[in-house]
């Protein structure tokens, strides 16, 4: 989790990436012991420029089209591809993806490598100190290359906070694809007027089109769809059906109010909006209900009129054979027929709602169709199992890595620096080019979701406004950033940097942190 995303709204739809499409905002974590919530926000539709500081604008788009330019030539027009892809698989009746604008031009394939010397000598001096803690673990690599230019206990298990979603964005991108869109259906139930709510997974689910995320699912385009199966009829009874999902709905070493602080939830295989009471509310830590998949059934009942009464748990019967989609007019369905199904965003969004601004409820959401894509039981310990499978499928080091939830919530999660830059180097490498949409949904420093308040001139990083991409990490004693960014030679560099024995604050050890990543773009480092 992340305390930036606590303390203030952050644009709904942060600019920055090949094809930019609306991410949806979600609320990335708790600030440290005592924090809440701020009341700053920016306006929908990007950070524009405040009176009177143009020329800030200006430096921060530059900085950016060079950062973009530099993954576009290392990834190729992989993004562009997969959106195609996307817009292809749209389902009837919801938004089309955008077209993506043209590539941005690409750097010279030349640009002179950063050395290990040249690496150490600049950001040596930065990762010891009072505002760090017990330590500071860092690795820094070159995608193109593939080598190390800094290992300062890269290989040792810390403790990463929400930079776990790198991990979770990598795998299951991997095991999905990009163009991959969670269902909700409803099938016909075991007994007449019976329709029974089948939960697929989709965190993003809305009742109507006031929803939260971009572009998701509904439930009043479900309903819709049920009263066409049923020829014109109206259900008498609703049952819910969230048994896709197993073990405990609260993670393991999650801190004891998750589900009640506003950033984090109940995993349940059913939820609409995130699991959020008011889908309106701005960006950040906002209330959750305590049974997400009860009040998305009763939701979907209220649309045909029906009371909180006439909803229950249960599971749909089996399809029946042939055919399992209900033909209108053609008299009562059979039990297990299917009446309807709507779907969610595409995974390249669902991956960008996750990393923009730590959305928990969807990480936890995503690990979980890890562990159905690789038939393991969608739960915390089948994700867990299903990740660390991916990773050694996509060649990166496993056992560097030791996790309990999908999100970083977890106290108990492990992962390496190295391991976190070698995961952003090869995303960013173009040898996958279904994994690029990791790199290009960081959020952008100075610029968008929780690196949107970041990378200020106040803390005097703001030489790395534009330039850098990175998921943030907190929890209270930990810190944490791993990203992308370019060398002031244009050199991208893959890098990762974690404290998990802060005891002088947040926003000290944050700035420290900051300051590693500008350093880095701004030297030659040769």
């Amino acid at each position: 989790m992340d305390a930036s995303a606590g303390r203030s709204a952050v644009p709904r739809h942060p600019v920055g990436r090949a094809g930019a499409s609306p991410a949806g905002p979600s609320g990335g974590g708790p600030p440290a012991t005592g924090g809440g919530p701020a009341t700053a926000s920016r306006p929908p539709g990007g950070p524009g420029p405040a009176a009177g500081r143009p020329r800030r604008r200006v430096r921060r788009t530059a900085a950016l089209a060079v950062l973009l330019a530099a993954i576009l030539v290392v990834g190729g027009v992989a993004v562009v591809r997969w959106r195609a892809a996307d817009r292809a698989g749209t389902a009837a009746g919801e938004a089309a993806e955008p077209t993506p604008p043209p590539v941005l031009a690409a750097l010279g394939a030349g640009a002179p490598e950063p050395t290990p010397d040249g690496v150490r000598s600049a950001i040596d001096g930065l990762v010891t100190g009072a505002a760090l803690g017990g330590r500071l673990n860092v690795a820094v690599l070159d995608p193109v290359t593939g080598q190390t230019l800094y290992d300062h206990g890269g290989d040792l298990a810390t403790v990463p906070a929400s930079t776990t979603k790198i991990i979770t964005a990598v795998t299951v991108l991997a095991s999905r694809g990009p163009a991959y869109r969670i269902p909700t259906r409803v099938v016909a139930g075991a007994t007449p007027g019976e329709v029974v709510l089948v939960g697929g997974g989709d965190p993003t689910l809305a009742i109507n089109g006031t929803g939260y995320y971009p572009g998701a699912g509904r439930l009043d385009r479900l309903a819709d769809q049920v009263r066409k199966a049923l020829g014109g009829a109206t259900p008498s009874k609703v049952v819910l059906d969230g048994s896709l999902y197993s073990g405990p709905v609260l993670g393991p070493g999650w801190d004891g109010d998750v589900a009640t602080a506003g950033y984090g939830a109940a995993a349940t295989a059913l939820m609409t909006d995130g699991a959020r009471v008011d889908p309106k509310a701005p960006p950040g830590m906002t209330p959750r209900v305590s049974a997400p998949d009860l009040a998305a059934g009763r939701s979907f009942a209220g649309l045909f009129g029906l009371p909180a009464e006439a909803v229950s748990q249960g599971q749909a019967p089996a399809a029946p054979g042939g055919s399992a989609a209900a033909s209108p007019g053609a008299g009562s369905p059979a039990p297990g027929a299917e009446l309807g199904r709507v779907e969610s965003p595409p995974m390249v969004r669902l991956v960008d709602f996750m990393l923009s601004e730590s959305d928990n409820v969807v990480a936890e959401a995503l690990a979980r169709q890890v562990a159905l894509a690789r038939n393991q039981p969608a739960s915390f310990a089948g994700a867990a199992t299903a990740v660390r499978a991916a990773l050694t499928d996509l060649g990166l080091p496993a056992d560097q890595s030791s996790l309990a939830d999908g999100s970083g919530l977890s106290r108990n999660n492990r992962l390496s620096p190295d391991l976190l830059a070698q995961t952003l180097a090869l995303a960013g490498s173009g040898k996958r080019p279904e994994l690029t949409s990791l790199v290009t949904g960081l959020p952008v420093a100075g610029w968008s979701g929780t690196l949107g308040e970041r990378f200020t001139a106040r803390s005097g990083t703001a030489a790395g406004a534009g330039v850098v991409r990175a998921k943030t990490g907190t929890l209270t004693g930990v810190n944490a950033i791993a990203g992308v960014l370019t060398t002031v030679d244009g050199r991208l560099l893959s890098f990762a940097a974690l404290a998990d024995g802060v005891t002088a604050g947040s926003p000290a050890a944050e700035a420290r942190l900051d300051r590693i990543a500008v350093t880095l773009a701004g030297c030659g480092c040769r």
